[in-house]
């Protein structure tokens, strides 16, 4: 404890000598008394009131260590015991702040932004960040100031989530992610809401790891499905359900083009099921030598000869079977090379077993069939591909595995039976398996439509480049800055509103190492589903609140710590030595002896 004169002396030596004059008075008629049992009492009382009301007008100060170089800053999930540590480490007279996300203390001021930090601080060097850090948007406010991060305790909630933000109705949809527990170790089911009701759930026995779920939506729209995690117990982890905005677009219709040398059942059930699926489907059928048959679904009637460009240039994929590919002619396989590399069409091949590979195949030295045993090629085998389970087919050969190929679906032993390769700006699909309209006679319809949805989609060219809006942040946040990015707009302002709410214009400026991109900056105001409009198009995305998959802010957040820190500063901040300073006691402590000292000169009146 020190104790300095202060400035000026006047009040000073005022108030000393009233102290002195009350001590030496009350002490004197304390004295005085008739009863001398409690003079000691009464003396002590009046001492005790009389250095109260001295230590309430001036109170002596301490000693205290501080920094002026070095702040402390509170966010999300710090803990106190770091806290704590850093302070007996730096000073407990080191300033530090909670964040704006913090609920407000009255005894910890708030910070709002950095800015504002450097402004108190001129002199600040290095700023340590307790809990789940900074916005990635507020690092660049730091400037020169080096940052030392602290994470708080392990989020115990999902850790990564992932899954597409669009999808075309009746196509399967995943959700993948990873969930920590630290609480327990007992299993813990996590599910999927959507449409209503629940429609997948996968149970972690250790109560965390990774976790698939699936779901097929059946209607179009925007929709906010539902992810929770329950223990199998009843009293274990509860976790608040998240969401997952979706916006489901209706289904692309293609034009399929089918080549069959002879009728068969794959072919029938195959172009039955495309047109029920509003695909526009030309079925060609050899039914003798020279002759053709023809058949038209959702679309009129045509002449299908010879593969021409004009042809191809009206169908998004072929599909064909290995007699019909073999049996094109040479200005026939030129018209599907030229197609394929141009982006115009896919192929689909349904290869035979009995006969080597068409040589009209494009890239056909990169699909090599590996034949099956005979008794291997007679039973069924469980095959699996990524959109969906498996089924059970006829595999009687399997693709070589090659480097130029993409794995589409696979044996139980992980050996391909379908592969795609691309060929230009077009795709080559084959695979092995030629029968499975068996799956829909044994009602494995569901199988049946993704397993072909599938190759589809690995065959069908993409869409002509078209205008396009949309958030450069997969996970927007409330009241967070949002680039917002276009693609073949002009430079000018867009529209989003957001669904309850007012429309907002954002500024969008050319991209100077991008021509064709325009950048904007949107703030949120509310949560939920927003629609930027431009003057070709629009599009919706969805705007989390600051509450929801608070486990993955706090994952994105050191992932922008860390790189701004490998991109700023040194590997090691050089040391800053603390200072040392005074801090009076509280007025308080003077207050409470006078009191005492009163009430006790008091009491003894009474008794």
């Amino acid at each position: 404890m020190t104790y300095s004169l202060p400035t000026p002396l006047l009040p000073f030596l005022l108030v000393l000598m009233l102290c002195v004059l009350l001590a030496f008075g009350l002490s004197v008629a304390a004295w005085r008394r008739v009863n001398h049992s409690r003079r000691g009492w009464r003396v002590g009382a009046g001492l005790l009131a009389s250095a109260g009301l001295w230590l309430l007008a001036f109170p002596p100060s301490q000693p205290l260590r501080s920094t002026t170089t070095e702040a402390l800053l509170l966010t999300d999930g710090y803990s106190p015991d770091t806290l704590r540590q850093l302070l007996r480490q730096l000073g407990p007279g080191t300033h530090f702040w909670r964040y704006a996300s913090l609920a407000a203390s009255p005894d910890t001021p708030t910070l709002s932004n950095l800015a504002a930090l450097r402004q108190r601080l001129p002199g600040l060097r290095r700023l340590h960040v307790l809990g789940q850090g900074l916005p990635a948007a507020d690092l660049p406010e730091l400037n020169t100031v080096g940052l030392v991060r602290h994470s708080g305790a392990a989020h115990t909630g999902f850790r990564m989530a992932s899954w597409a933000r669009s999808t075309q109705v009746g196509q399967p949809w995943v959700v993948e992610g990873y969930l920590n527990n630290h609480n327990s170790a007992a299993p813990v089911w996590v599910r999927l809401r959507a449409a209503g009701g629940l429609r997948d759930s996968v149970k972690l026995p250790n109560g965390w790891g990774a976790f698939r779920l699936q779901f097929t939506p059946k209607a179009e729209g925007r929709a906010v499905y539902q992810l929770d995690a329950r223990a199998a117990t009843a009293n274990g982890l509860r976790l608040a359900p998240e969401p997952l905005p979706l916006e489901v677009v209706p289904a692309r219709p293609l034009r399929l083009l089918l080549l069959a040398a002879t009728p068969s059942f794959e072919f029938r059930f195959l172009k039955d099921h495309l047109a029920r699926q509003g695909h526009a489907v030309a079925l060609r059928v050899g039914v003798s030598r020279g002759l053709t048959q023809t058949e038209f679904l959702n679309q009129s009637a045509a002449a299908i000869g010879q593969l021409t460009p004009a042809l191809l240039h009206k169908t998004d994929v072929l599909v064909a079977d290995a007699a019909s590919l073999t049996a094109l002619s040479g200005t026939e396989a030129g018209a599907l090379q030229a197609a394929l590399r141009n982006g115009q069409s896919g192929l689909i091949l349904l290869t035979d077993p009995a006969v080597a590979l068409p040589r009209a195949l494009p890239a056909r030295s990169d699909f090599v069939l590996q034949l099956q045993a005979a008794r291997a090629a007679q039973e069924p085998q469980a095959v699996y591909w990524a959109a969906a389970g498996s089924a059970k087919a006829l595999v009687p050969a399997t693709l070589r595995p090659a480097p130029a190929l993409r794995v589409l679906v696979t044996t139980q032993g992980r050996q391909p039976i379908a592969a795609a390769r691309r060929i230009g700006l077009g795709q080559v699909v084959v695979t092995t398996v030629t029968e499975t309209f068996p799956w829909v006679l044994q009602g494995q319809t569901t199988s049946y439509a993704s397993y072909w949805s599938q190759l589809l989609t690995a065959a069908t060219p993409p869409n002509a480049p078209a205008a396009t809006i949309r958030p450069e942040n997969s996970w927007p946040r409330l009241n967070a800055p949002l680039t917002i990015r276009a693609t073949a707009l002009a430079p000018g302002p867009i529209t989003v509103k957001a669904t309850a709410g007012k429309a907002v214009r954002v500024a969008l400026q050319q991209d100077e190492q991008m021509p064709d991109w325009v950048r904007g900056t949107f703030w949120p105001g509310t949560s939920g589903w927003h629609q930027a409009s431009g003057p070709q198009t629009s599009s919706w995305f969805y705007v989390f609140s600051s509450q929801q998959w608070r486990g993955l802010e706090a994952q994105l957040r050191q992932q922008a710590a860390t790189q701004w820190i490998a991109q700023h500063q040194p590997a090691t901040l050089p040391a800053v030595a603390a200072t040392t300073g005074s801090e009076p006691w509280s007025r308080w402590w003077g207050f409470g002896l006078f009191v005492l000292g009163s009430g006790l000169l008091w009491l003894e009146e009474k008794l």
